[in-house]
């Protein structure tokens, strides 16, 4: 039976070069490893001092960032990757956007269009190089991988020039899972006319399952939101439902661990306590649902904010501080 609905043919699509887009972003907006644009003030060092120990190898429990793309087009890439590197992690989980990000400056050394500029002509999102991700996602599906994890794979396997500032490159080889939580719709790839839905689902899926695995090691661990304001809450409070779901059958807790989200919405009153419906704030759920909900029973959680160009740097530098 077929839907009784036209559908639109992707078939008259015209698909660009991407390397014929203006960038508003290149390598050249890449933090160095060591470059920090501004000191990290006396209130930031006093909540990464509490962070950073949370992210110790030697401490029980997972370590997961959460990531929005922002974070990426903030330019700090090579602090995410180094603290991968140190151990810092045991997870990252991203949305579409985040890998074509990472995708795109590995491939060219830049990314990010202007959406005012091209929307207009009806060329946003239309460029041919970032279409290879929908291949890649149908060879996931048909290899069992997750989308994450294949995309890490395939940047390493075809040795792009910009590699070595792909976070999903540098978790393939550390052995770091690295999962993609896609919406469908949500992301530029989708607009081209060989994104197979079905490959997207199965490897985003399978992304959600080894994702929910992760949290069942929260226990004594730290989730780390940067950025994140849909994806992060709400990925994380399913598989955490799952994960206690389970805990609760074989007797286990799953409640004494520590939530950071860094962002740059201010949060009215007090931080570990949900606002009434009434105020507009009640609805960003990095505060209710990982800062409040999720730790009520006995976990921690603090909120930094600040531009990602500070606090990143500022993480690794706690980090390094804190190591032996």
């Amino acid at each position: 039976m077929q839907s009784k609905y036209p559908v639109f043919d992707r078939s008259r699509l015209r698909i660009r070069p991407l390397v014929e887009r203006a960038h508003d972003m290149d390598m050249g907006y890449l933090l160095q490893l060591e470059e920090q644009v501004e000191e990290a003030d006396s209130d930031l060092r006093d909540s990464l001092a509490l962070v950073a120990p949370r992210l110790t190898p030697s401490r029980p429990g997972a370590r997961i960032l959460m990531m929005g793309a922002h974070v990426i087009k903030s330019g700090v890439s090579r602090q995410v990757i180094d603290l991968l590197q140190r151990g810092a992690f045991t997870h990252v989980a991203m949305n579409g956007a985040g890998a074509i990000h990472d995708f795109e400056l590995a491939r060219i050394g830049a990314t990010t269009e202007s959406v005012a500029r091209y929307i207009r002509t009806g060329e946003f999102g239309l460029w041919d190089d970032t279409g290879i991700l929908n291949d890649w996602a149908v060879d996931a599906a048909q290899l069992g991988l997750g989308l994450g994890e294949n995309f890490g794979r395939r940047i390493l396997e075809e040795e792009f020039a910009y590699r070595d500032a792909s976070i999903m490159a540098h978790a393939y080889e550390l052995g770091i899972p690295v999962t993609l939580h896609v919406g469908v719709g949500y992301d530029i790839t989708h607009e081209h006319p060989n994104c197979k839905g079905a490959a997207y689902g199965e490897g985003s899926y399978r992304d959600f399952l080894i994702f929910a695995k992760t949290v069942e090691g929260l226990e004594g661990g730290i989730m780390v939101s940067l950025g994140s304001a849909i994806m992060g809450p709400e990925v994380y409070l399913k598989a955490l439902a799952m994960a206690r779901n389970v805990a609760h059958q074989e007797g286990r807790r799953i409640r004494d661990f520590m939530t950071a989200v860094f962002d740059l919405v201010p949060i009215q009153g007090n931080v570990h306590r949900e606002l009434p419906k009434s105020d507009p704030g009640y609805y960003f759920r990095p505060h209710k649902t990982i800062l409040v909900r999720t730790v009520a029973d006995g976990g921690q959680s603090l909120y930094i904010r600040g531009d990602h160009r500070v606090t990143v740097p500022a993480l690794r530098r706690a980090v390094i501080e804190l190591a032996p």
